[in-house]
């Protein structure tokens, strides 16, 4: 693998951000990185707790080759910049295994260093197609791009609610906007015509303008790219100023606490996420695992990074190896069977098949699947 220079960690509040700063010596170090704070943290919390289950039943199960795994958290905020600091730091404290990172976005910019530092990289979260365009070998994922995603939702837009006056909003941000002009593409391509197409400024708190503009040009649904913070502020003005129209979003925005932002507005919300793997039966005993620890295994992520971690370790079982080379190879020619079903990678590290699927969101944060 090519040798880089690592990039300063001058100036980025390091020190504060990275949960790893004082490593332990272990036997198999598997570095968790995502946003332990920030505004998305909670999806951070779905990637973690999912990883660490499975780090604690295989371990539990007589570990890797005799071996424990222990895995390392590392906060990147969903920041790109912070994840640079995060990748640097991952390879400075000599971690070979990551599971992360969590938004596109900072996954971008990690995955640059992983490939070139020989570091086996499987995101559980991050959906934009080009992360795995590269050619890279040491980058996988463990679930499904936004160019699946997006058709998804477009199809049932133009086939099911087919609406008269479609506006796409997203946030500017490589997820968000990326999944959105998929849709965009999507519907149109089905004889629709997007009446507007614009971005929102993430972190923002006062939507009443874009909402008058959507009242202006008299949109009855809106598909929005990007997380749950600012669509739930979204949906919330959208009510309290009259406007009458259907929302969808991504799995992005597919978490309890757009509940808590939007209120009443949330019930009704269109969502596309992974299948509900935690109610497949194979699943039952890991369902029960995560409930006597008081964690919630319905998050879109948890099933995904469990198995992340599961696929590496199954292939440092068959390789009796921790080359992380020889592990990435191994993983691009098998096939794993893992919470999330039959888990196979083409060459870019991108599953061979996913499925997403159609929920209405419920004010209370349950769900139940879109017909």
């Amino acid at each position: 693998m090519k040798s880089m220079v690592k990039k300063t960690l001058l100036g980025l509040g390091v020190s504060a951000a990275l949960m790893g700063a004082t490593v332990a010596q272990a036997d198999i170090k598997i570095a968790l990185a995502g946003p332990v704070s920030g505004p998305v943290a909670q999806y951070g919390d779905m990637q973690f707790i999912g990883a660490e289950m499975a780090i604690e039943q295989i371990n539990k199960a007589g570990g890797v080759n005799g071996e424990k795994l222990v895995g390392v958290k590392y906060d990147d905020a969903c920041d790109p910049k912070q994840a640079v600091a995060v990748a640097n730091k991952i390879v400075n404290d000599g971690i070979k295994f990551v599971v992360g990172h969590l938004c596109s976005s900072s996954t971008q910019p990690a995955s640059d260093i992983y490939e070139d530092e020989g570091i086996v990289m499987v995101t559980a979260a991050s959906t934009n197609p080009d992360i795995t365009l590269q050619g890279y070998q040491m980058i996988f994922r463990t679930i499904g791009l936004d160019s699946l995603q997006g058709p998804v939702a477009g199809r049932f837009i133009a086939e099911n609610v087919k609406p008269n006056r479609i506006a796409v909003i997203h946030d500017k941000q490589q997820y968000g906007e990326g999944i959105a002009t998929a849709v965009k593409s999507t519907v149109e391509k089905a004889g629709y015509d997007v009446v507007m197409f614009e971005g929102i400024t993430a972190g923002d708190k006062d939507f009443s303008a874009l909402v008058a503009k959507l009242k202006k040009n008299n949109v009855d649904f809106v598909y929005y790219g990007g997380y749950h913070p600012e669509l739930g502020l979204i949906l919330r003005q959208s009510k309290e100023l009259g406007l009458q129209a259907q929302f969808m979003g991504p799995e992005g925005v597919g978490n309890k606490d757009i509940s808590s932002i939007a209120g009443a507005a949330s019930e009704g919300l269109l969502v596309t996420l992974p299948p509900s793997f935690e109610k497949d039966p194979k699943n039952a005993s890991l369902v029960q695992a995560f409930k006597n620890k008081n964690q919630d295994p319905t998050g879109p992520f948890v099933m995904p990074a469990y198995s992340a971690v599961q696929v590496m370790a199954d292939s440092m079982k068959a390789t009796g190896s921790t080359d992380s080379e020889e592990v990435a190879a191994y993983m691009h020619k098998t096939a794993f069977s893992t919470p999330i079903g039959n888990v196979k990678f083409d060459e870019k590290g991108d599953l061979t098949s996913f499925n997403f699927v159609v929920y209405n969101w419920h004010q209370d944060g349950a769900k139940s699947e879109a017909k």
